[in-house]
Parts: structure tokens; C-alpha cells; sequence
């Protein structure tokens, strides 16, 4: 029997982009699929769109918070997870593309490696020129620690994010089970998440480009966070997370970008603490 697919998408005022993206799902060589839509509060005519999709297709539905308001990229994720009818699960962007091929040769990796939990693919940059290009060092980084592999381990994810987009994802939808989804910083939520899944099960790597990323100034993924930020998850001896970082150490992480080489050479934050090393000296909430 065929396995079947849940495409969560989720949507936030992107009517001019979220148009290819589902396009780019109706178009798989692989049918076998749902579509959750969530929409978080948009106030645009993305949820226009939406529902004219919905009528051509029965496979795509729409969800909405209560009230329809904005309740962020946590709750929209978790909403899109709870409606989901299937054992995988597939994250797509609502400005994202995959390729036509990308289910088809997921569910080939699937059938032949029955251990296999989640895989993710290589990414293709696209959009706006500076941004693609402002990118670059991170492409580079995660190519040099994924060169020659298909398993990831936690190992590998400890000083980079290789799985550089949720448009690359397809897991299965009891992974998350006991997941914290509180990231102490909104912007690595992917990074929070799949850190804490691969603590449960390795990471499948398919070096080929299945999704085609939007690089734009207002994308979500792409409003600045420090790729120098070093953060020490403790896994091996911890092997948990801690909810929320406290607000006096998110104002010590964000220091002034002209302590930008400081920040990369001598801060270490360490959540299992809820510390942060300066200089070697560390420093806790209790600190004088």
C-alpha cells in the first residue's frame, strides 16, 4: 500500500508567493497526498487564495486560529501537526517551492530504509539577489559537515542548523512527541526542534535539491539571527531543554553587532545553566 502524505503549509500574508507553493505540491509525480493549510491571521488576501484551492481540490483544506487572529509560528506549526490524518509529515513555507519530484523520491528512501524517521534534502537559493548572497558562508558551512554523509546525527548539528529550511522536511508525525516547542529565540525554532530530535533518532540526508528556498526581506526565515550565536545545549549530559531563556540573557546574546567578534570568540550560553561565559567569566542570573 502506498504511503500518504500530510503537506502542512503555513500561511502569514504571502498571497503573492503562497500561489506556487501549493502549485508545486498539485504538481508531484506522487498523488498519494493531504494538504493542511494554517493561516495565521493573515490580513492580506492570502486566505482568498487559499480557499479558491480548496474548492478545485478536495486534497487541500484550510485551518484557522479561533477568532482568526495571529498567534505566531509556534502555534501555527503545532496547529498544522494536530490536523494532520497521516503517520509522515511534510513542512513547506507558504513562499517556498519543492520540486516536482520531491514526495516520489522521499517515499523511495522510505521503502527501502524501514529505520528511517525523517529525512531532509539539499536546498536551492532563490529570490531576492543580496539576501541569496548574505547566505552563501552558511551554504558553504553546511556542505562542508553534510560531504559524504546520508545519516546526521546530533553530532552534526551541534554547531550549524544543516537543515537549513523546514521546506526540506518530512518526518514522522510521532517525533514530536514530548517536544519542547518554547525556542528561547523565535527565529531558531527549526533549530531548537530538530535538536531535540535528533537527541531521539538520526537524521536522513538526501544530497539533491528538492526545495527551492525564497530568499526575500520580509521572509521569516531569513530576518537576522546571528549565524556566530554559539549555543551549548549540553545534550549528552542533559539530554533535554529548557523552556525559555530569561529576558536579561536574550539582551546579553543580542549585544551590539560591533562586539560581533566577540560575541563568536568569547560567549558560550549554556541553556542546562541558563548561564552565559563572557570572557571566561560566567555569569548567571544571580551574579553580582
Amino acid at each position: 500500500m502506498e504511503e500518504k502524505f500530510t503537506i502542512i503549509i503555513s500561511s502569514y500574508n504571502y498571497e503573492n508567493y503562497i500561489k506556487e507553493t501549493i502549485e508545486s505540491v498539485i504538481n508531484q509525480t506522487y498523488t498519494n497526498w493531504e494538504m493542511v493549510i494554517v493561516d495565521d491571521g493573515s490580513t492580506d488576501n492570502s486566505v482568498e487564495v487559499i480557499k479558491s484551492y480548496c474548492q478545485k481540490d478536495d486534497r487541500i483544506k484550510l485551518f484557522q486560529h479561533e477568532n482568526e487572529v495571529n498567534k505566531g509560528i509556534v502555534e501555527t506549526v503545532k496547529l498544522g501537526i494536530s490536523k494532520a490524518n497521516t503517520e509522515w509529515i511534510v513542512f513547506i513555507e507558504s513562499d517556498d517551492i519543492i520540486t516536482p519530484n520531491y514526495l516520489e523520491k522521499k517515499y523511495e528512501i522510505i521503502k527501502k530504509n524501514k529505520d528511517v524517521n525523517y529525512i531532509f534534502n539539499q536546498t536551492e537559493l532563490f529570490g531576492d539577489k543580496n539576501a541569496v548572497e548574505a547566505f552563501y558562508p552558511v551554504i558553504e558551512k553546511q556542505l562542508k559537515i553534510l560531504a559524504g554523509k546520508n545519516i546526521v546525527t546530533i553530532e552534526d548539528l551541534k554547531d550549524l542548523n544543516v537543515v537549513l529550511t523546514f521546506s526540506a522536511v518530512m518526518m514522522k508525525k510521532s517525533l514530536f512527541e514530548g517536544v519542547d516547542f518554547c525556542s528561547p529565540i523565535r527565529q531558531l525554532l527549526d533549530y531548537y526542534l530538530w535538536l531535540q530530535i535528533a537527541s531521539k533518532t538520526n537524521l536522513y540526508y538526501i544530497d539533491e535539491v528538492l526545495t527551492k528556498w525564497r530568499m526575500h526581506p520580509n521572509s521569516y526565515n531569513t530576518r537576522k539571527v546571528d549565524e556566530n550565536l554559539v549555543i551549548d545545549f549540553d545534550i549528552a549530559k542533559y539530554g533535554c531543554f529548557h523552556p525559555k531563556l530569561p529576558k536579561w540573557l536574550i539582551h546579553i546574546i543580542f549585544i551590539p553587532r560591533y562586539f560581533k567578534y566577540a560575541r563568536r570568540k568569547f560567549i558560550k550560553i549554556s541553556l542546562r545553566e541558563k548561564s552565559v561565559t563572557i570572557f571566561g567569566k560566567k555569569f548567571t542570573k544571580n551574579s553580582p
